[in-house]
């Protein structure tokens, strides 16, 4: 089978398990869809049961279309990875000694960006414990002081929670999306995997991720915030979120091969998204019909899937991890399918 089948075989599954799930999708495991919470002086003892409403609820035809499909797609990327496996087995065993052969030139890139990153700084790495918490610092003033945001105490630990999510995807997508470009010496002498160079960026923001999430229990610490074992679990949704970061920068560094002007465009875009991400607003302010759109926003589910660990001691259930990891895995295989394709061509444009 070529690509091109991988990729219809994958479309039809995806389409026959939509249909399938439309129908017969399990009330007590994955209809359960998420609706406005409540924001009040117990919200920590709140059982998470009480913020979702059975499936039948949504009027949107849209967003239930969506839901369901999403299901199926997961589904139908579990189903495709088993017949690469399977069926490309030397392909696969070929792409695992590549990548072991490279192993320590990842490791070299990796410990590149992070040394310059914050040579000649004279706190140095202090910097990645300090940037998140002199930004939460202003934000809070902002918001709650200000506009007085209300989201049921302790607003720092609720502002960093989804603070420190986005700016791993920002910055992690913003320099894989320059690594195949800045790297045009490098690729135009030796060969190369050129899926190294968007896999190096995203896994050096990883390290300033830990050093983030070590300022987040540092502030749970100083505001007396409970602190709840399901702390333990946040390497899930971090796996998560990198998985569909190293997609999005796979997709990202294709496209600015071919055309330089995304790199302005994805600053825009992601000034948007921001605002339509509730890092520093309660998602009870929201309207229902933007509510219900924001779940669109995969963002939104990889913040919520954090804070319910982190903030409310709660473990998301199945529908949680699977449009988590719907999410992830359709960012990572379009974003893999591009490269492959696009890769023999980069030096035409380099």
């Amino acid at each position: 089978m070529t690509k091109k089948h991988f990729v219809y075989t994958a479309l039809i599954l995806t389409a026959l398990f939509s249909v399938v799930f439309w129908f017969y999708l399990p009330m007590d495991t994955l209809g359960q869809m998420p609706v406005e919470p409540y924001y009040g002086e117990d919200v920590y003892e709140q059982s998470t049961d009480e913020l979702y409403l059975p499936f039948e609820y949504y009027g949107n035809l849209f967003l239930r279309l969506f839901f369901a499909g999403f299901v199926g797609m997961t589904a139908a990327m579990a189903v495709i990875v088993l017949l690469v496996i399977i069926l490309k087995r030397d392909f696969v065993k070929a792409q695992i000694n590549t990548l072991t052969h490279f192993r320590y030139l990842l490791f070299l890139l990796i410990k590149r960006d992070f040394i310059t990153r914050y040579r000649r700084s004279v706190l140095g790495v202090l910097w990645s414990i300090l940037n998140p918490l002199l930004t939460m610092l202003v934000l809070t003033i902002v918001f709650q002081q200000i506009f007085r945001f209300d989201v049921g105490g302790f607003f720092p630990v609720y502002l960093l929670s989804g603070q420190i999510i986005f700016a791993y995807f920002s910055e992690s997508t913003n320099l894989a999306m320059g690594s195949i470009t800045g790297s045009a010496g490098t690729i135009k002498k030796v060969y190369v995997p050129k899926y190294i160079f968007p896999l190096s960026k995203v896994l050096s923001s990883v390290v300033n991720l830990g050093f983030s999430f070590v300022a987040f229990l540092v502030v749970v610490l100083v505001t007396g915030a409970p602190f709840h074992w399901t702390m333990l679990l946040v390497p899930i949704p971090f796996l998560y979120l990198i998985i569909f970061c190293l997609g999005i920068g796979m997709l990202l560094s294709s496209l600015s091969v071919f055309f330089r002007d995304i790199t302005y465009i994805y600053g825009v875009f992601l000034t948007a998204l921001n605002f339509l991400t509730p890092i520093f607003y309660p998602v009870s302010i929201l309207p229902n019909p933007v509510f219900q759109a924001i779940h669109l926003n995969p963002m939104f589910h990889f913040v919520t899937y954090f804070r319910d660990l982190t903030r409310y001691g709660t473990i998301p259930g199945v529908w949680a991890n699977v449009i988590c990891l719907g999410f992830a895995l359709a960012a990572f295989f379009f974003g893999l399918y591009v490269k492959m394709s696009q890769q023999d061509k980069y030096l035409l444009y380099l």
